[in-house]
């Protein structure tokens, strides 16, 4: 906690971290992450997992939870607030759980409408199929949180500040191709701001896992034994993973 970015809970800016996967270790070594067969870490980064968690589960709450709720402790997303999720899969099915855990009025957009009920089941209170216009358009100004967690062309931006109101975030977990362009005054005019947010710190991952444990937030995961970990991978380039795979040994 000597950094400037670890000192504010931000581990992962951190110039001397070294990520889950090919980063490198100060001796040379290389990190290999979920194929690894063991990993090494400082002792202030391993804690225990809660009891009713399954092994199998933690994995993606370690990762794709701690990504979508890192933003939504920062925010302080609470009760009542109104909040967006857009791209129902891996990100987006846990942010949707996480967001109606603290309270929040949960819509979810996806252009794929046979995800409408599953996302009701996860908690969400409202579903707009961003293919029906008609749907888009009864849902203007209409969110203060949007957690944007698919990759969306970069010019469909300036169509998610209509979605927000006054004073509206929309926060940014996904990476578009390209560059987004705005004017000065669809930021004025809307007041809507636009940040980014990357994974969470050791301390709100340790908080990420207290939340999932108490409001029973789990993630839908698909198995494979780590000698077919070629067939995973297909299958999700396939877009067909729903929505985390989990390698077993």
């Amino acid at each position: 906690n000597t950094c400037h970015a670890c000192s504010h809970n931000l581990d992962p800016h951190c110039k001397e971290g070294v990520f889950t996967y090919n980063s490198q270790y100060a001796d040379g070594a290389h990190a290999q992450g979920g194929y690894a067969e063991a990993v090494r870490v400082d002792a202030s980064y391993a804690f225990k997992i809660p009891q009713n968690i399954d092994p199998l589960h933690a994995p993606p709450l370690m990762c794709a939870g701690v990504t979508v709720f890192a933003p939504m402790l920062r925010k302080g997303v609470k009760k009542g607030d109104r909040v967006g999720v857009i791209g129902i899969g891996g990100l987006g099915h846990l942010a949707i759980q996480f967001a109606h855990g603290l309270g929040a009025e949960v819509t979810a957009y996806s252009h794929s409408p046979d995800k409408r009920e599953q996302c009701m089941k996860l908690g969400a209170t409202h579903f707009v199929n961003t293919s029906n216009k008609d749907e888009v358009e009864a849902n203007r100004h209409k969110l203060d949180y949007l957690f944007i967690t698919s990759n969306s062309k970069s010019n469909q931006y300036n169509e998610f500040i209509s979605w927000m109101d006054f004073e509206g975030q929309i926060v940014l977990l996904a990476v578009p191709e390209g560059h987004m362009k705005f004017s000065p005054s669809e930021f004025i005019f809307s007041e809507v701001s636009i940040t980014g947010s990357l994974i969470g710190g050791v301390n709100v991952l340790k908080k990420t896992l207290e939340f999932a444990s108490e409001h029973n937030v789990r993630p839908i995961i698909e198995k494979y034994p780590i000698d077919q970990v070629n067939e995973a991978l297909q299958h999700m380039d396939a877009g067909k993973a729903r929505y985390r795979i989990v390698l077993t040994h």
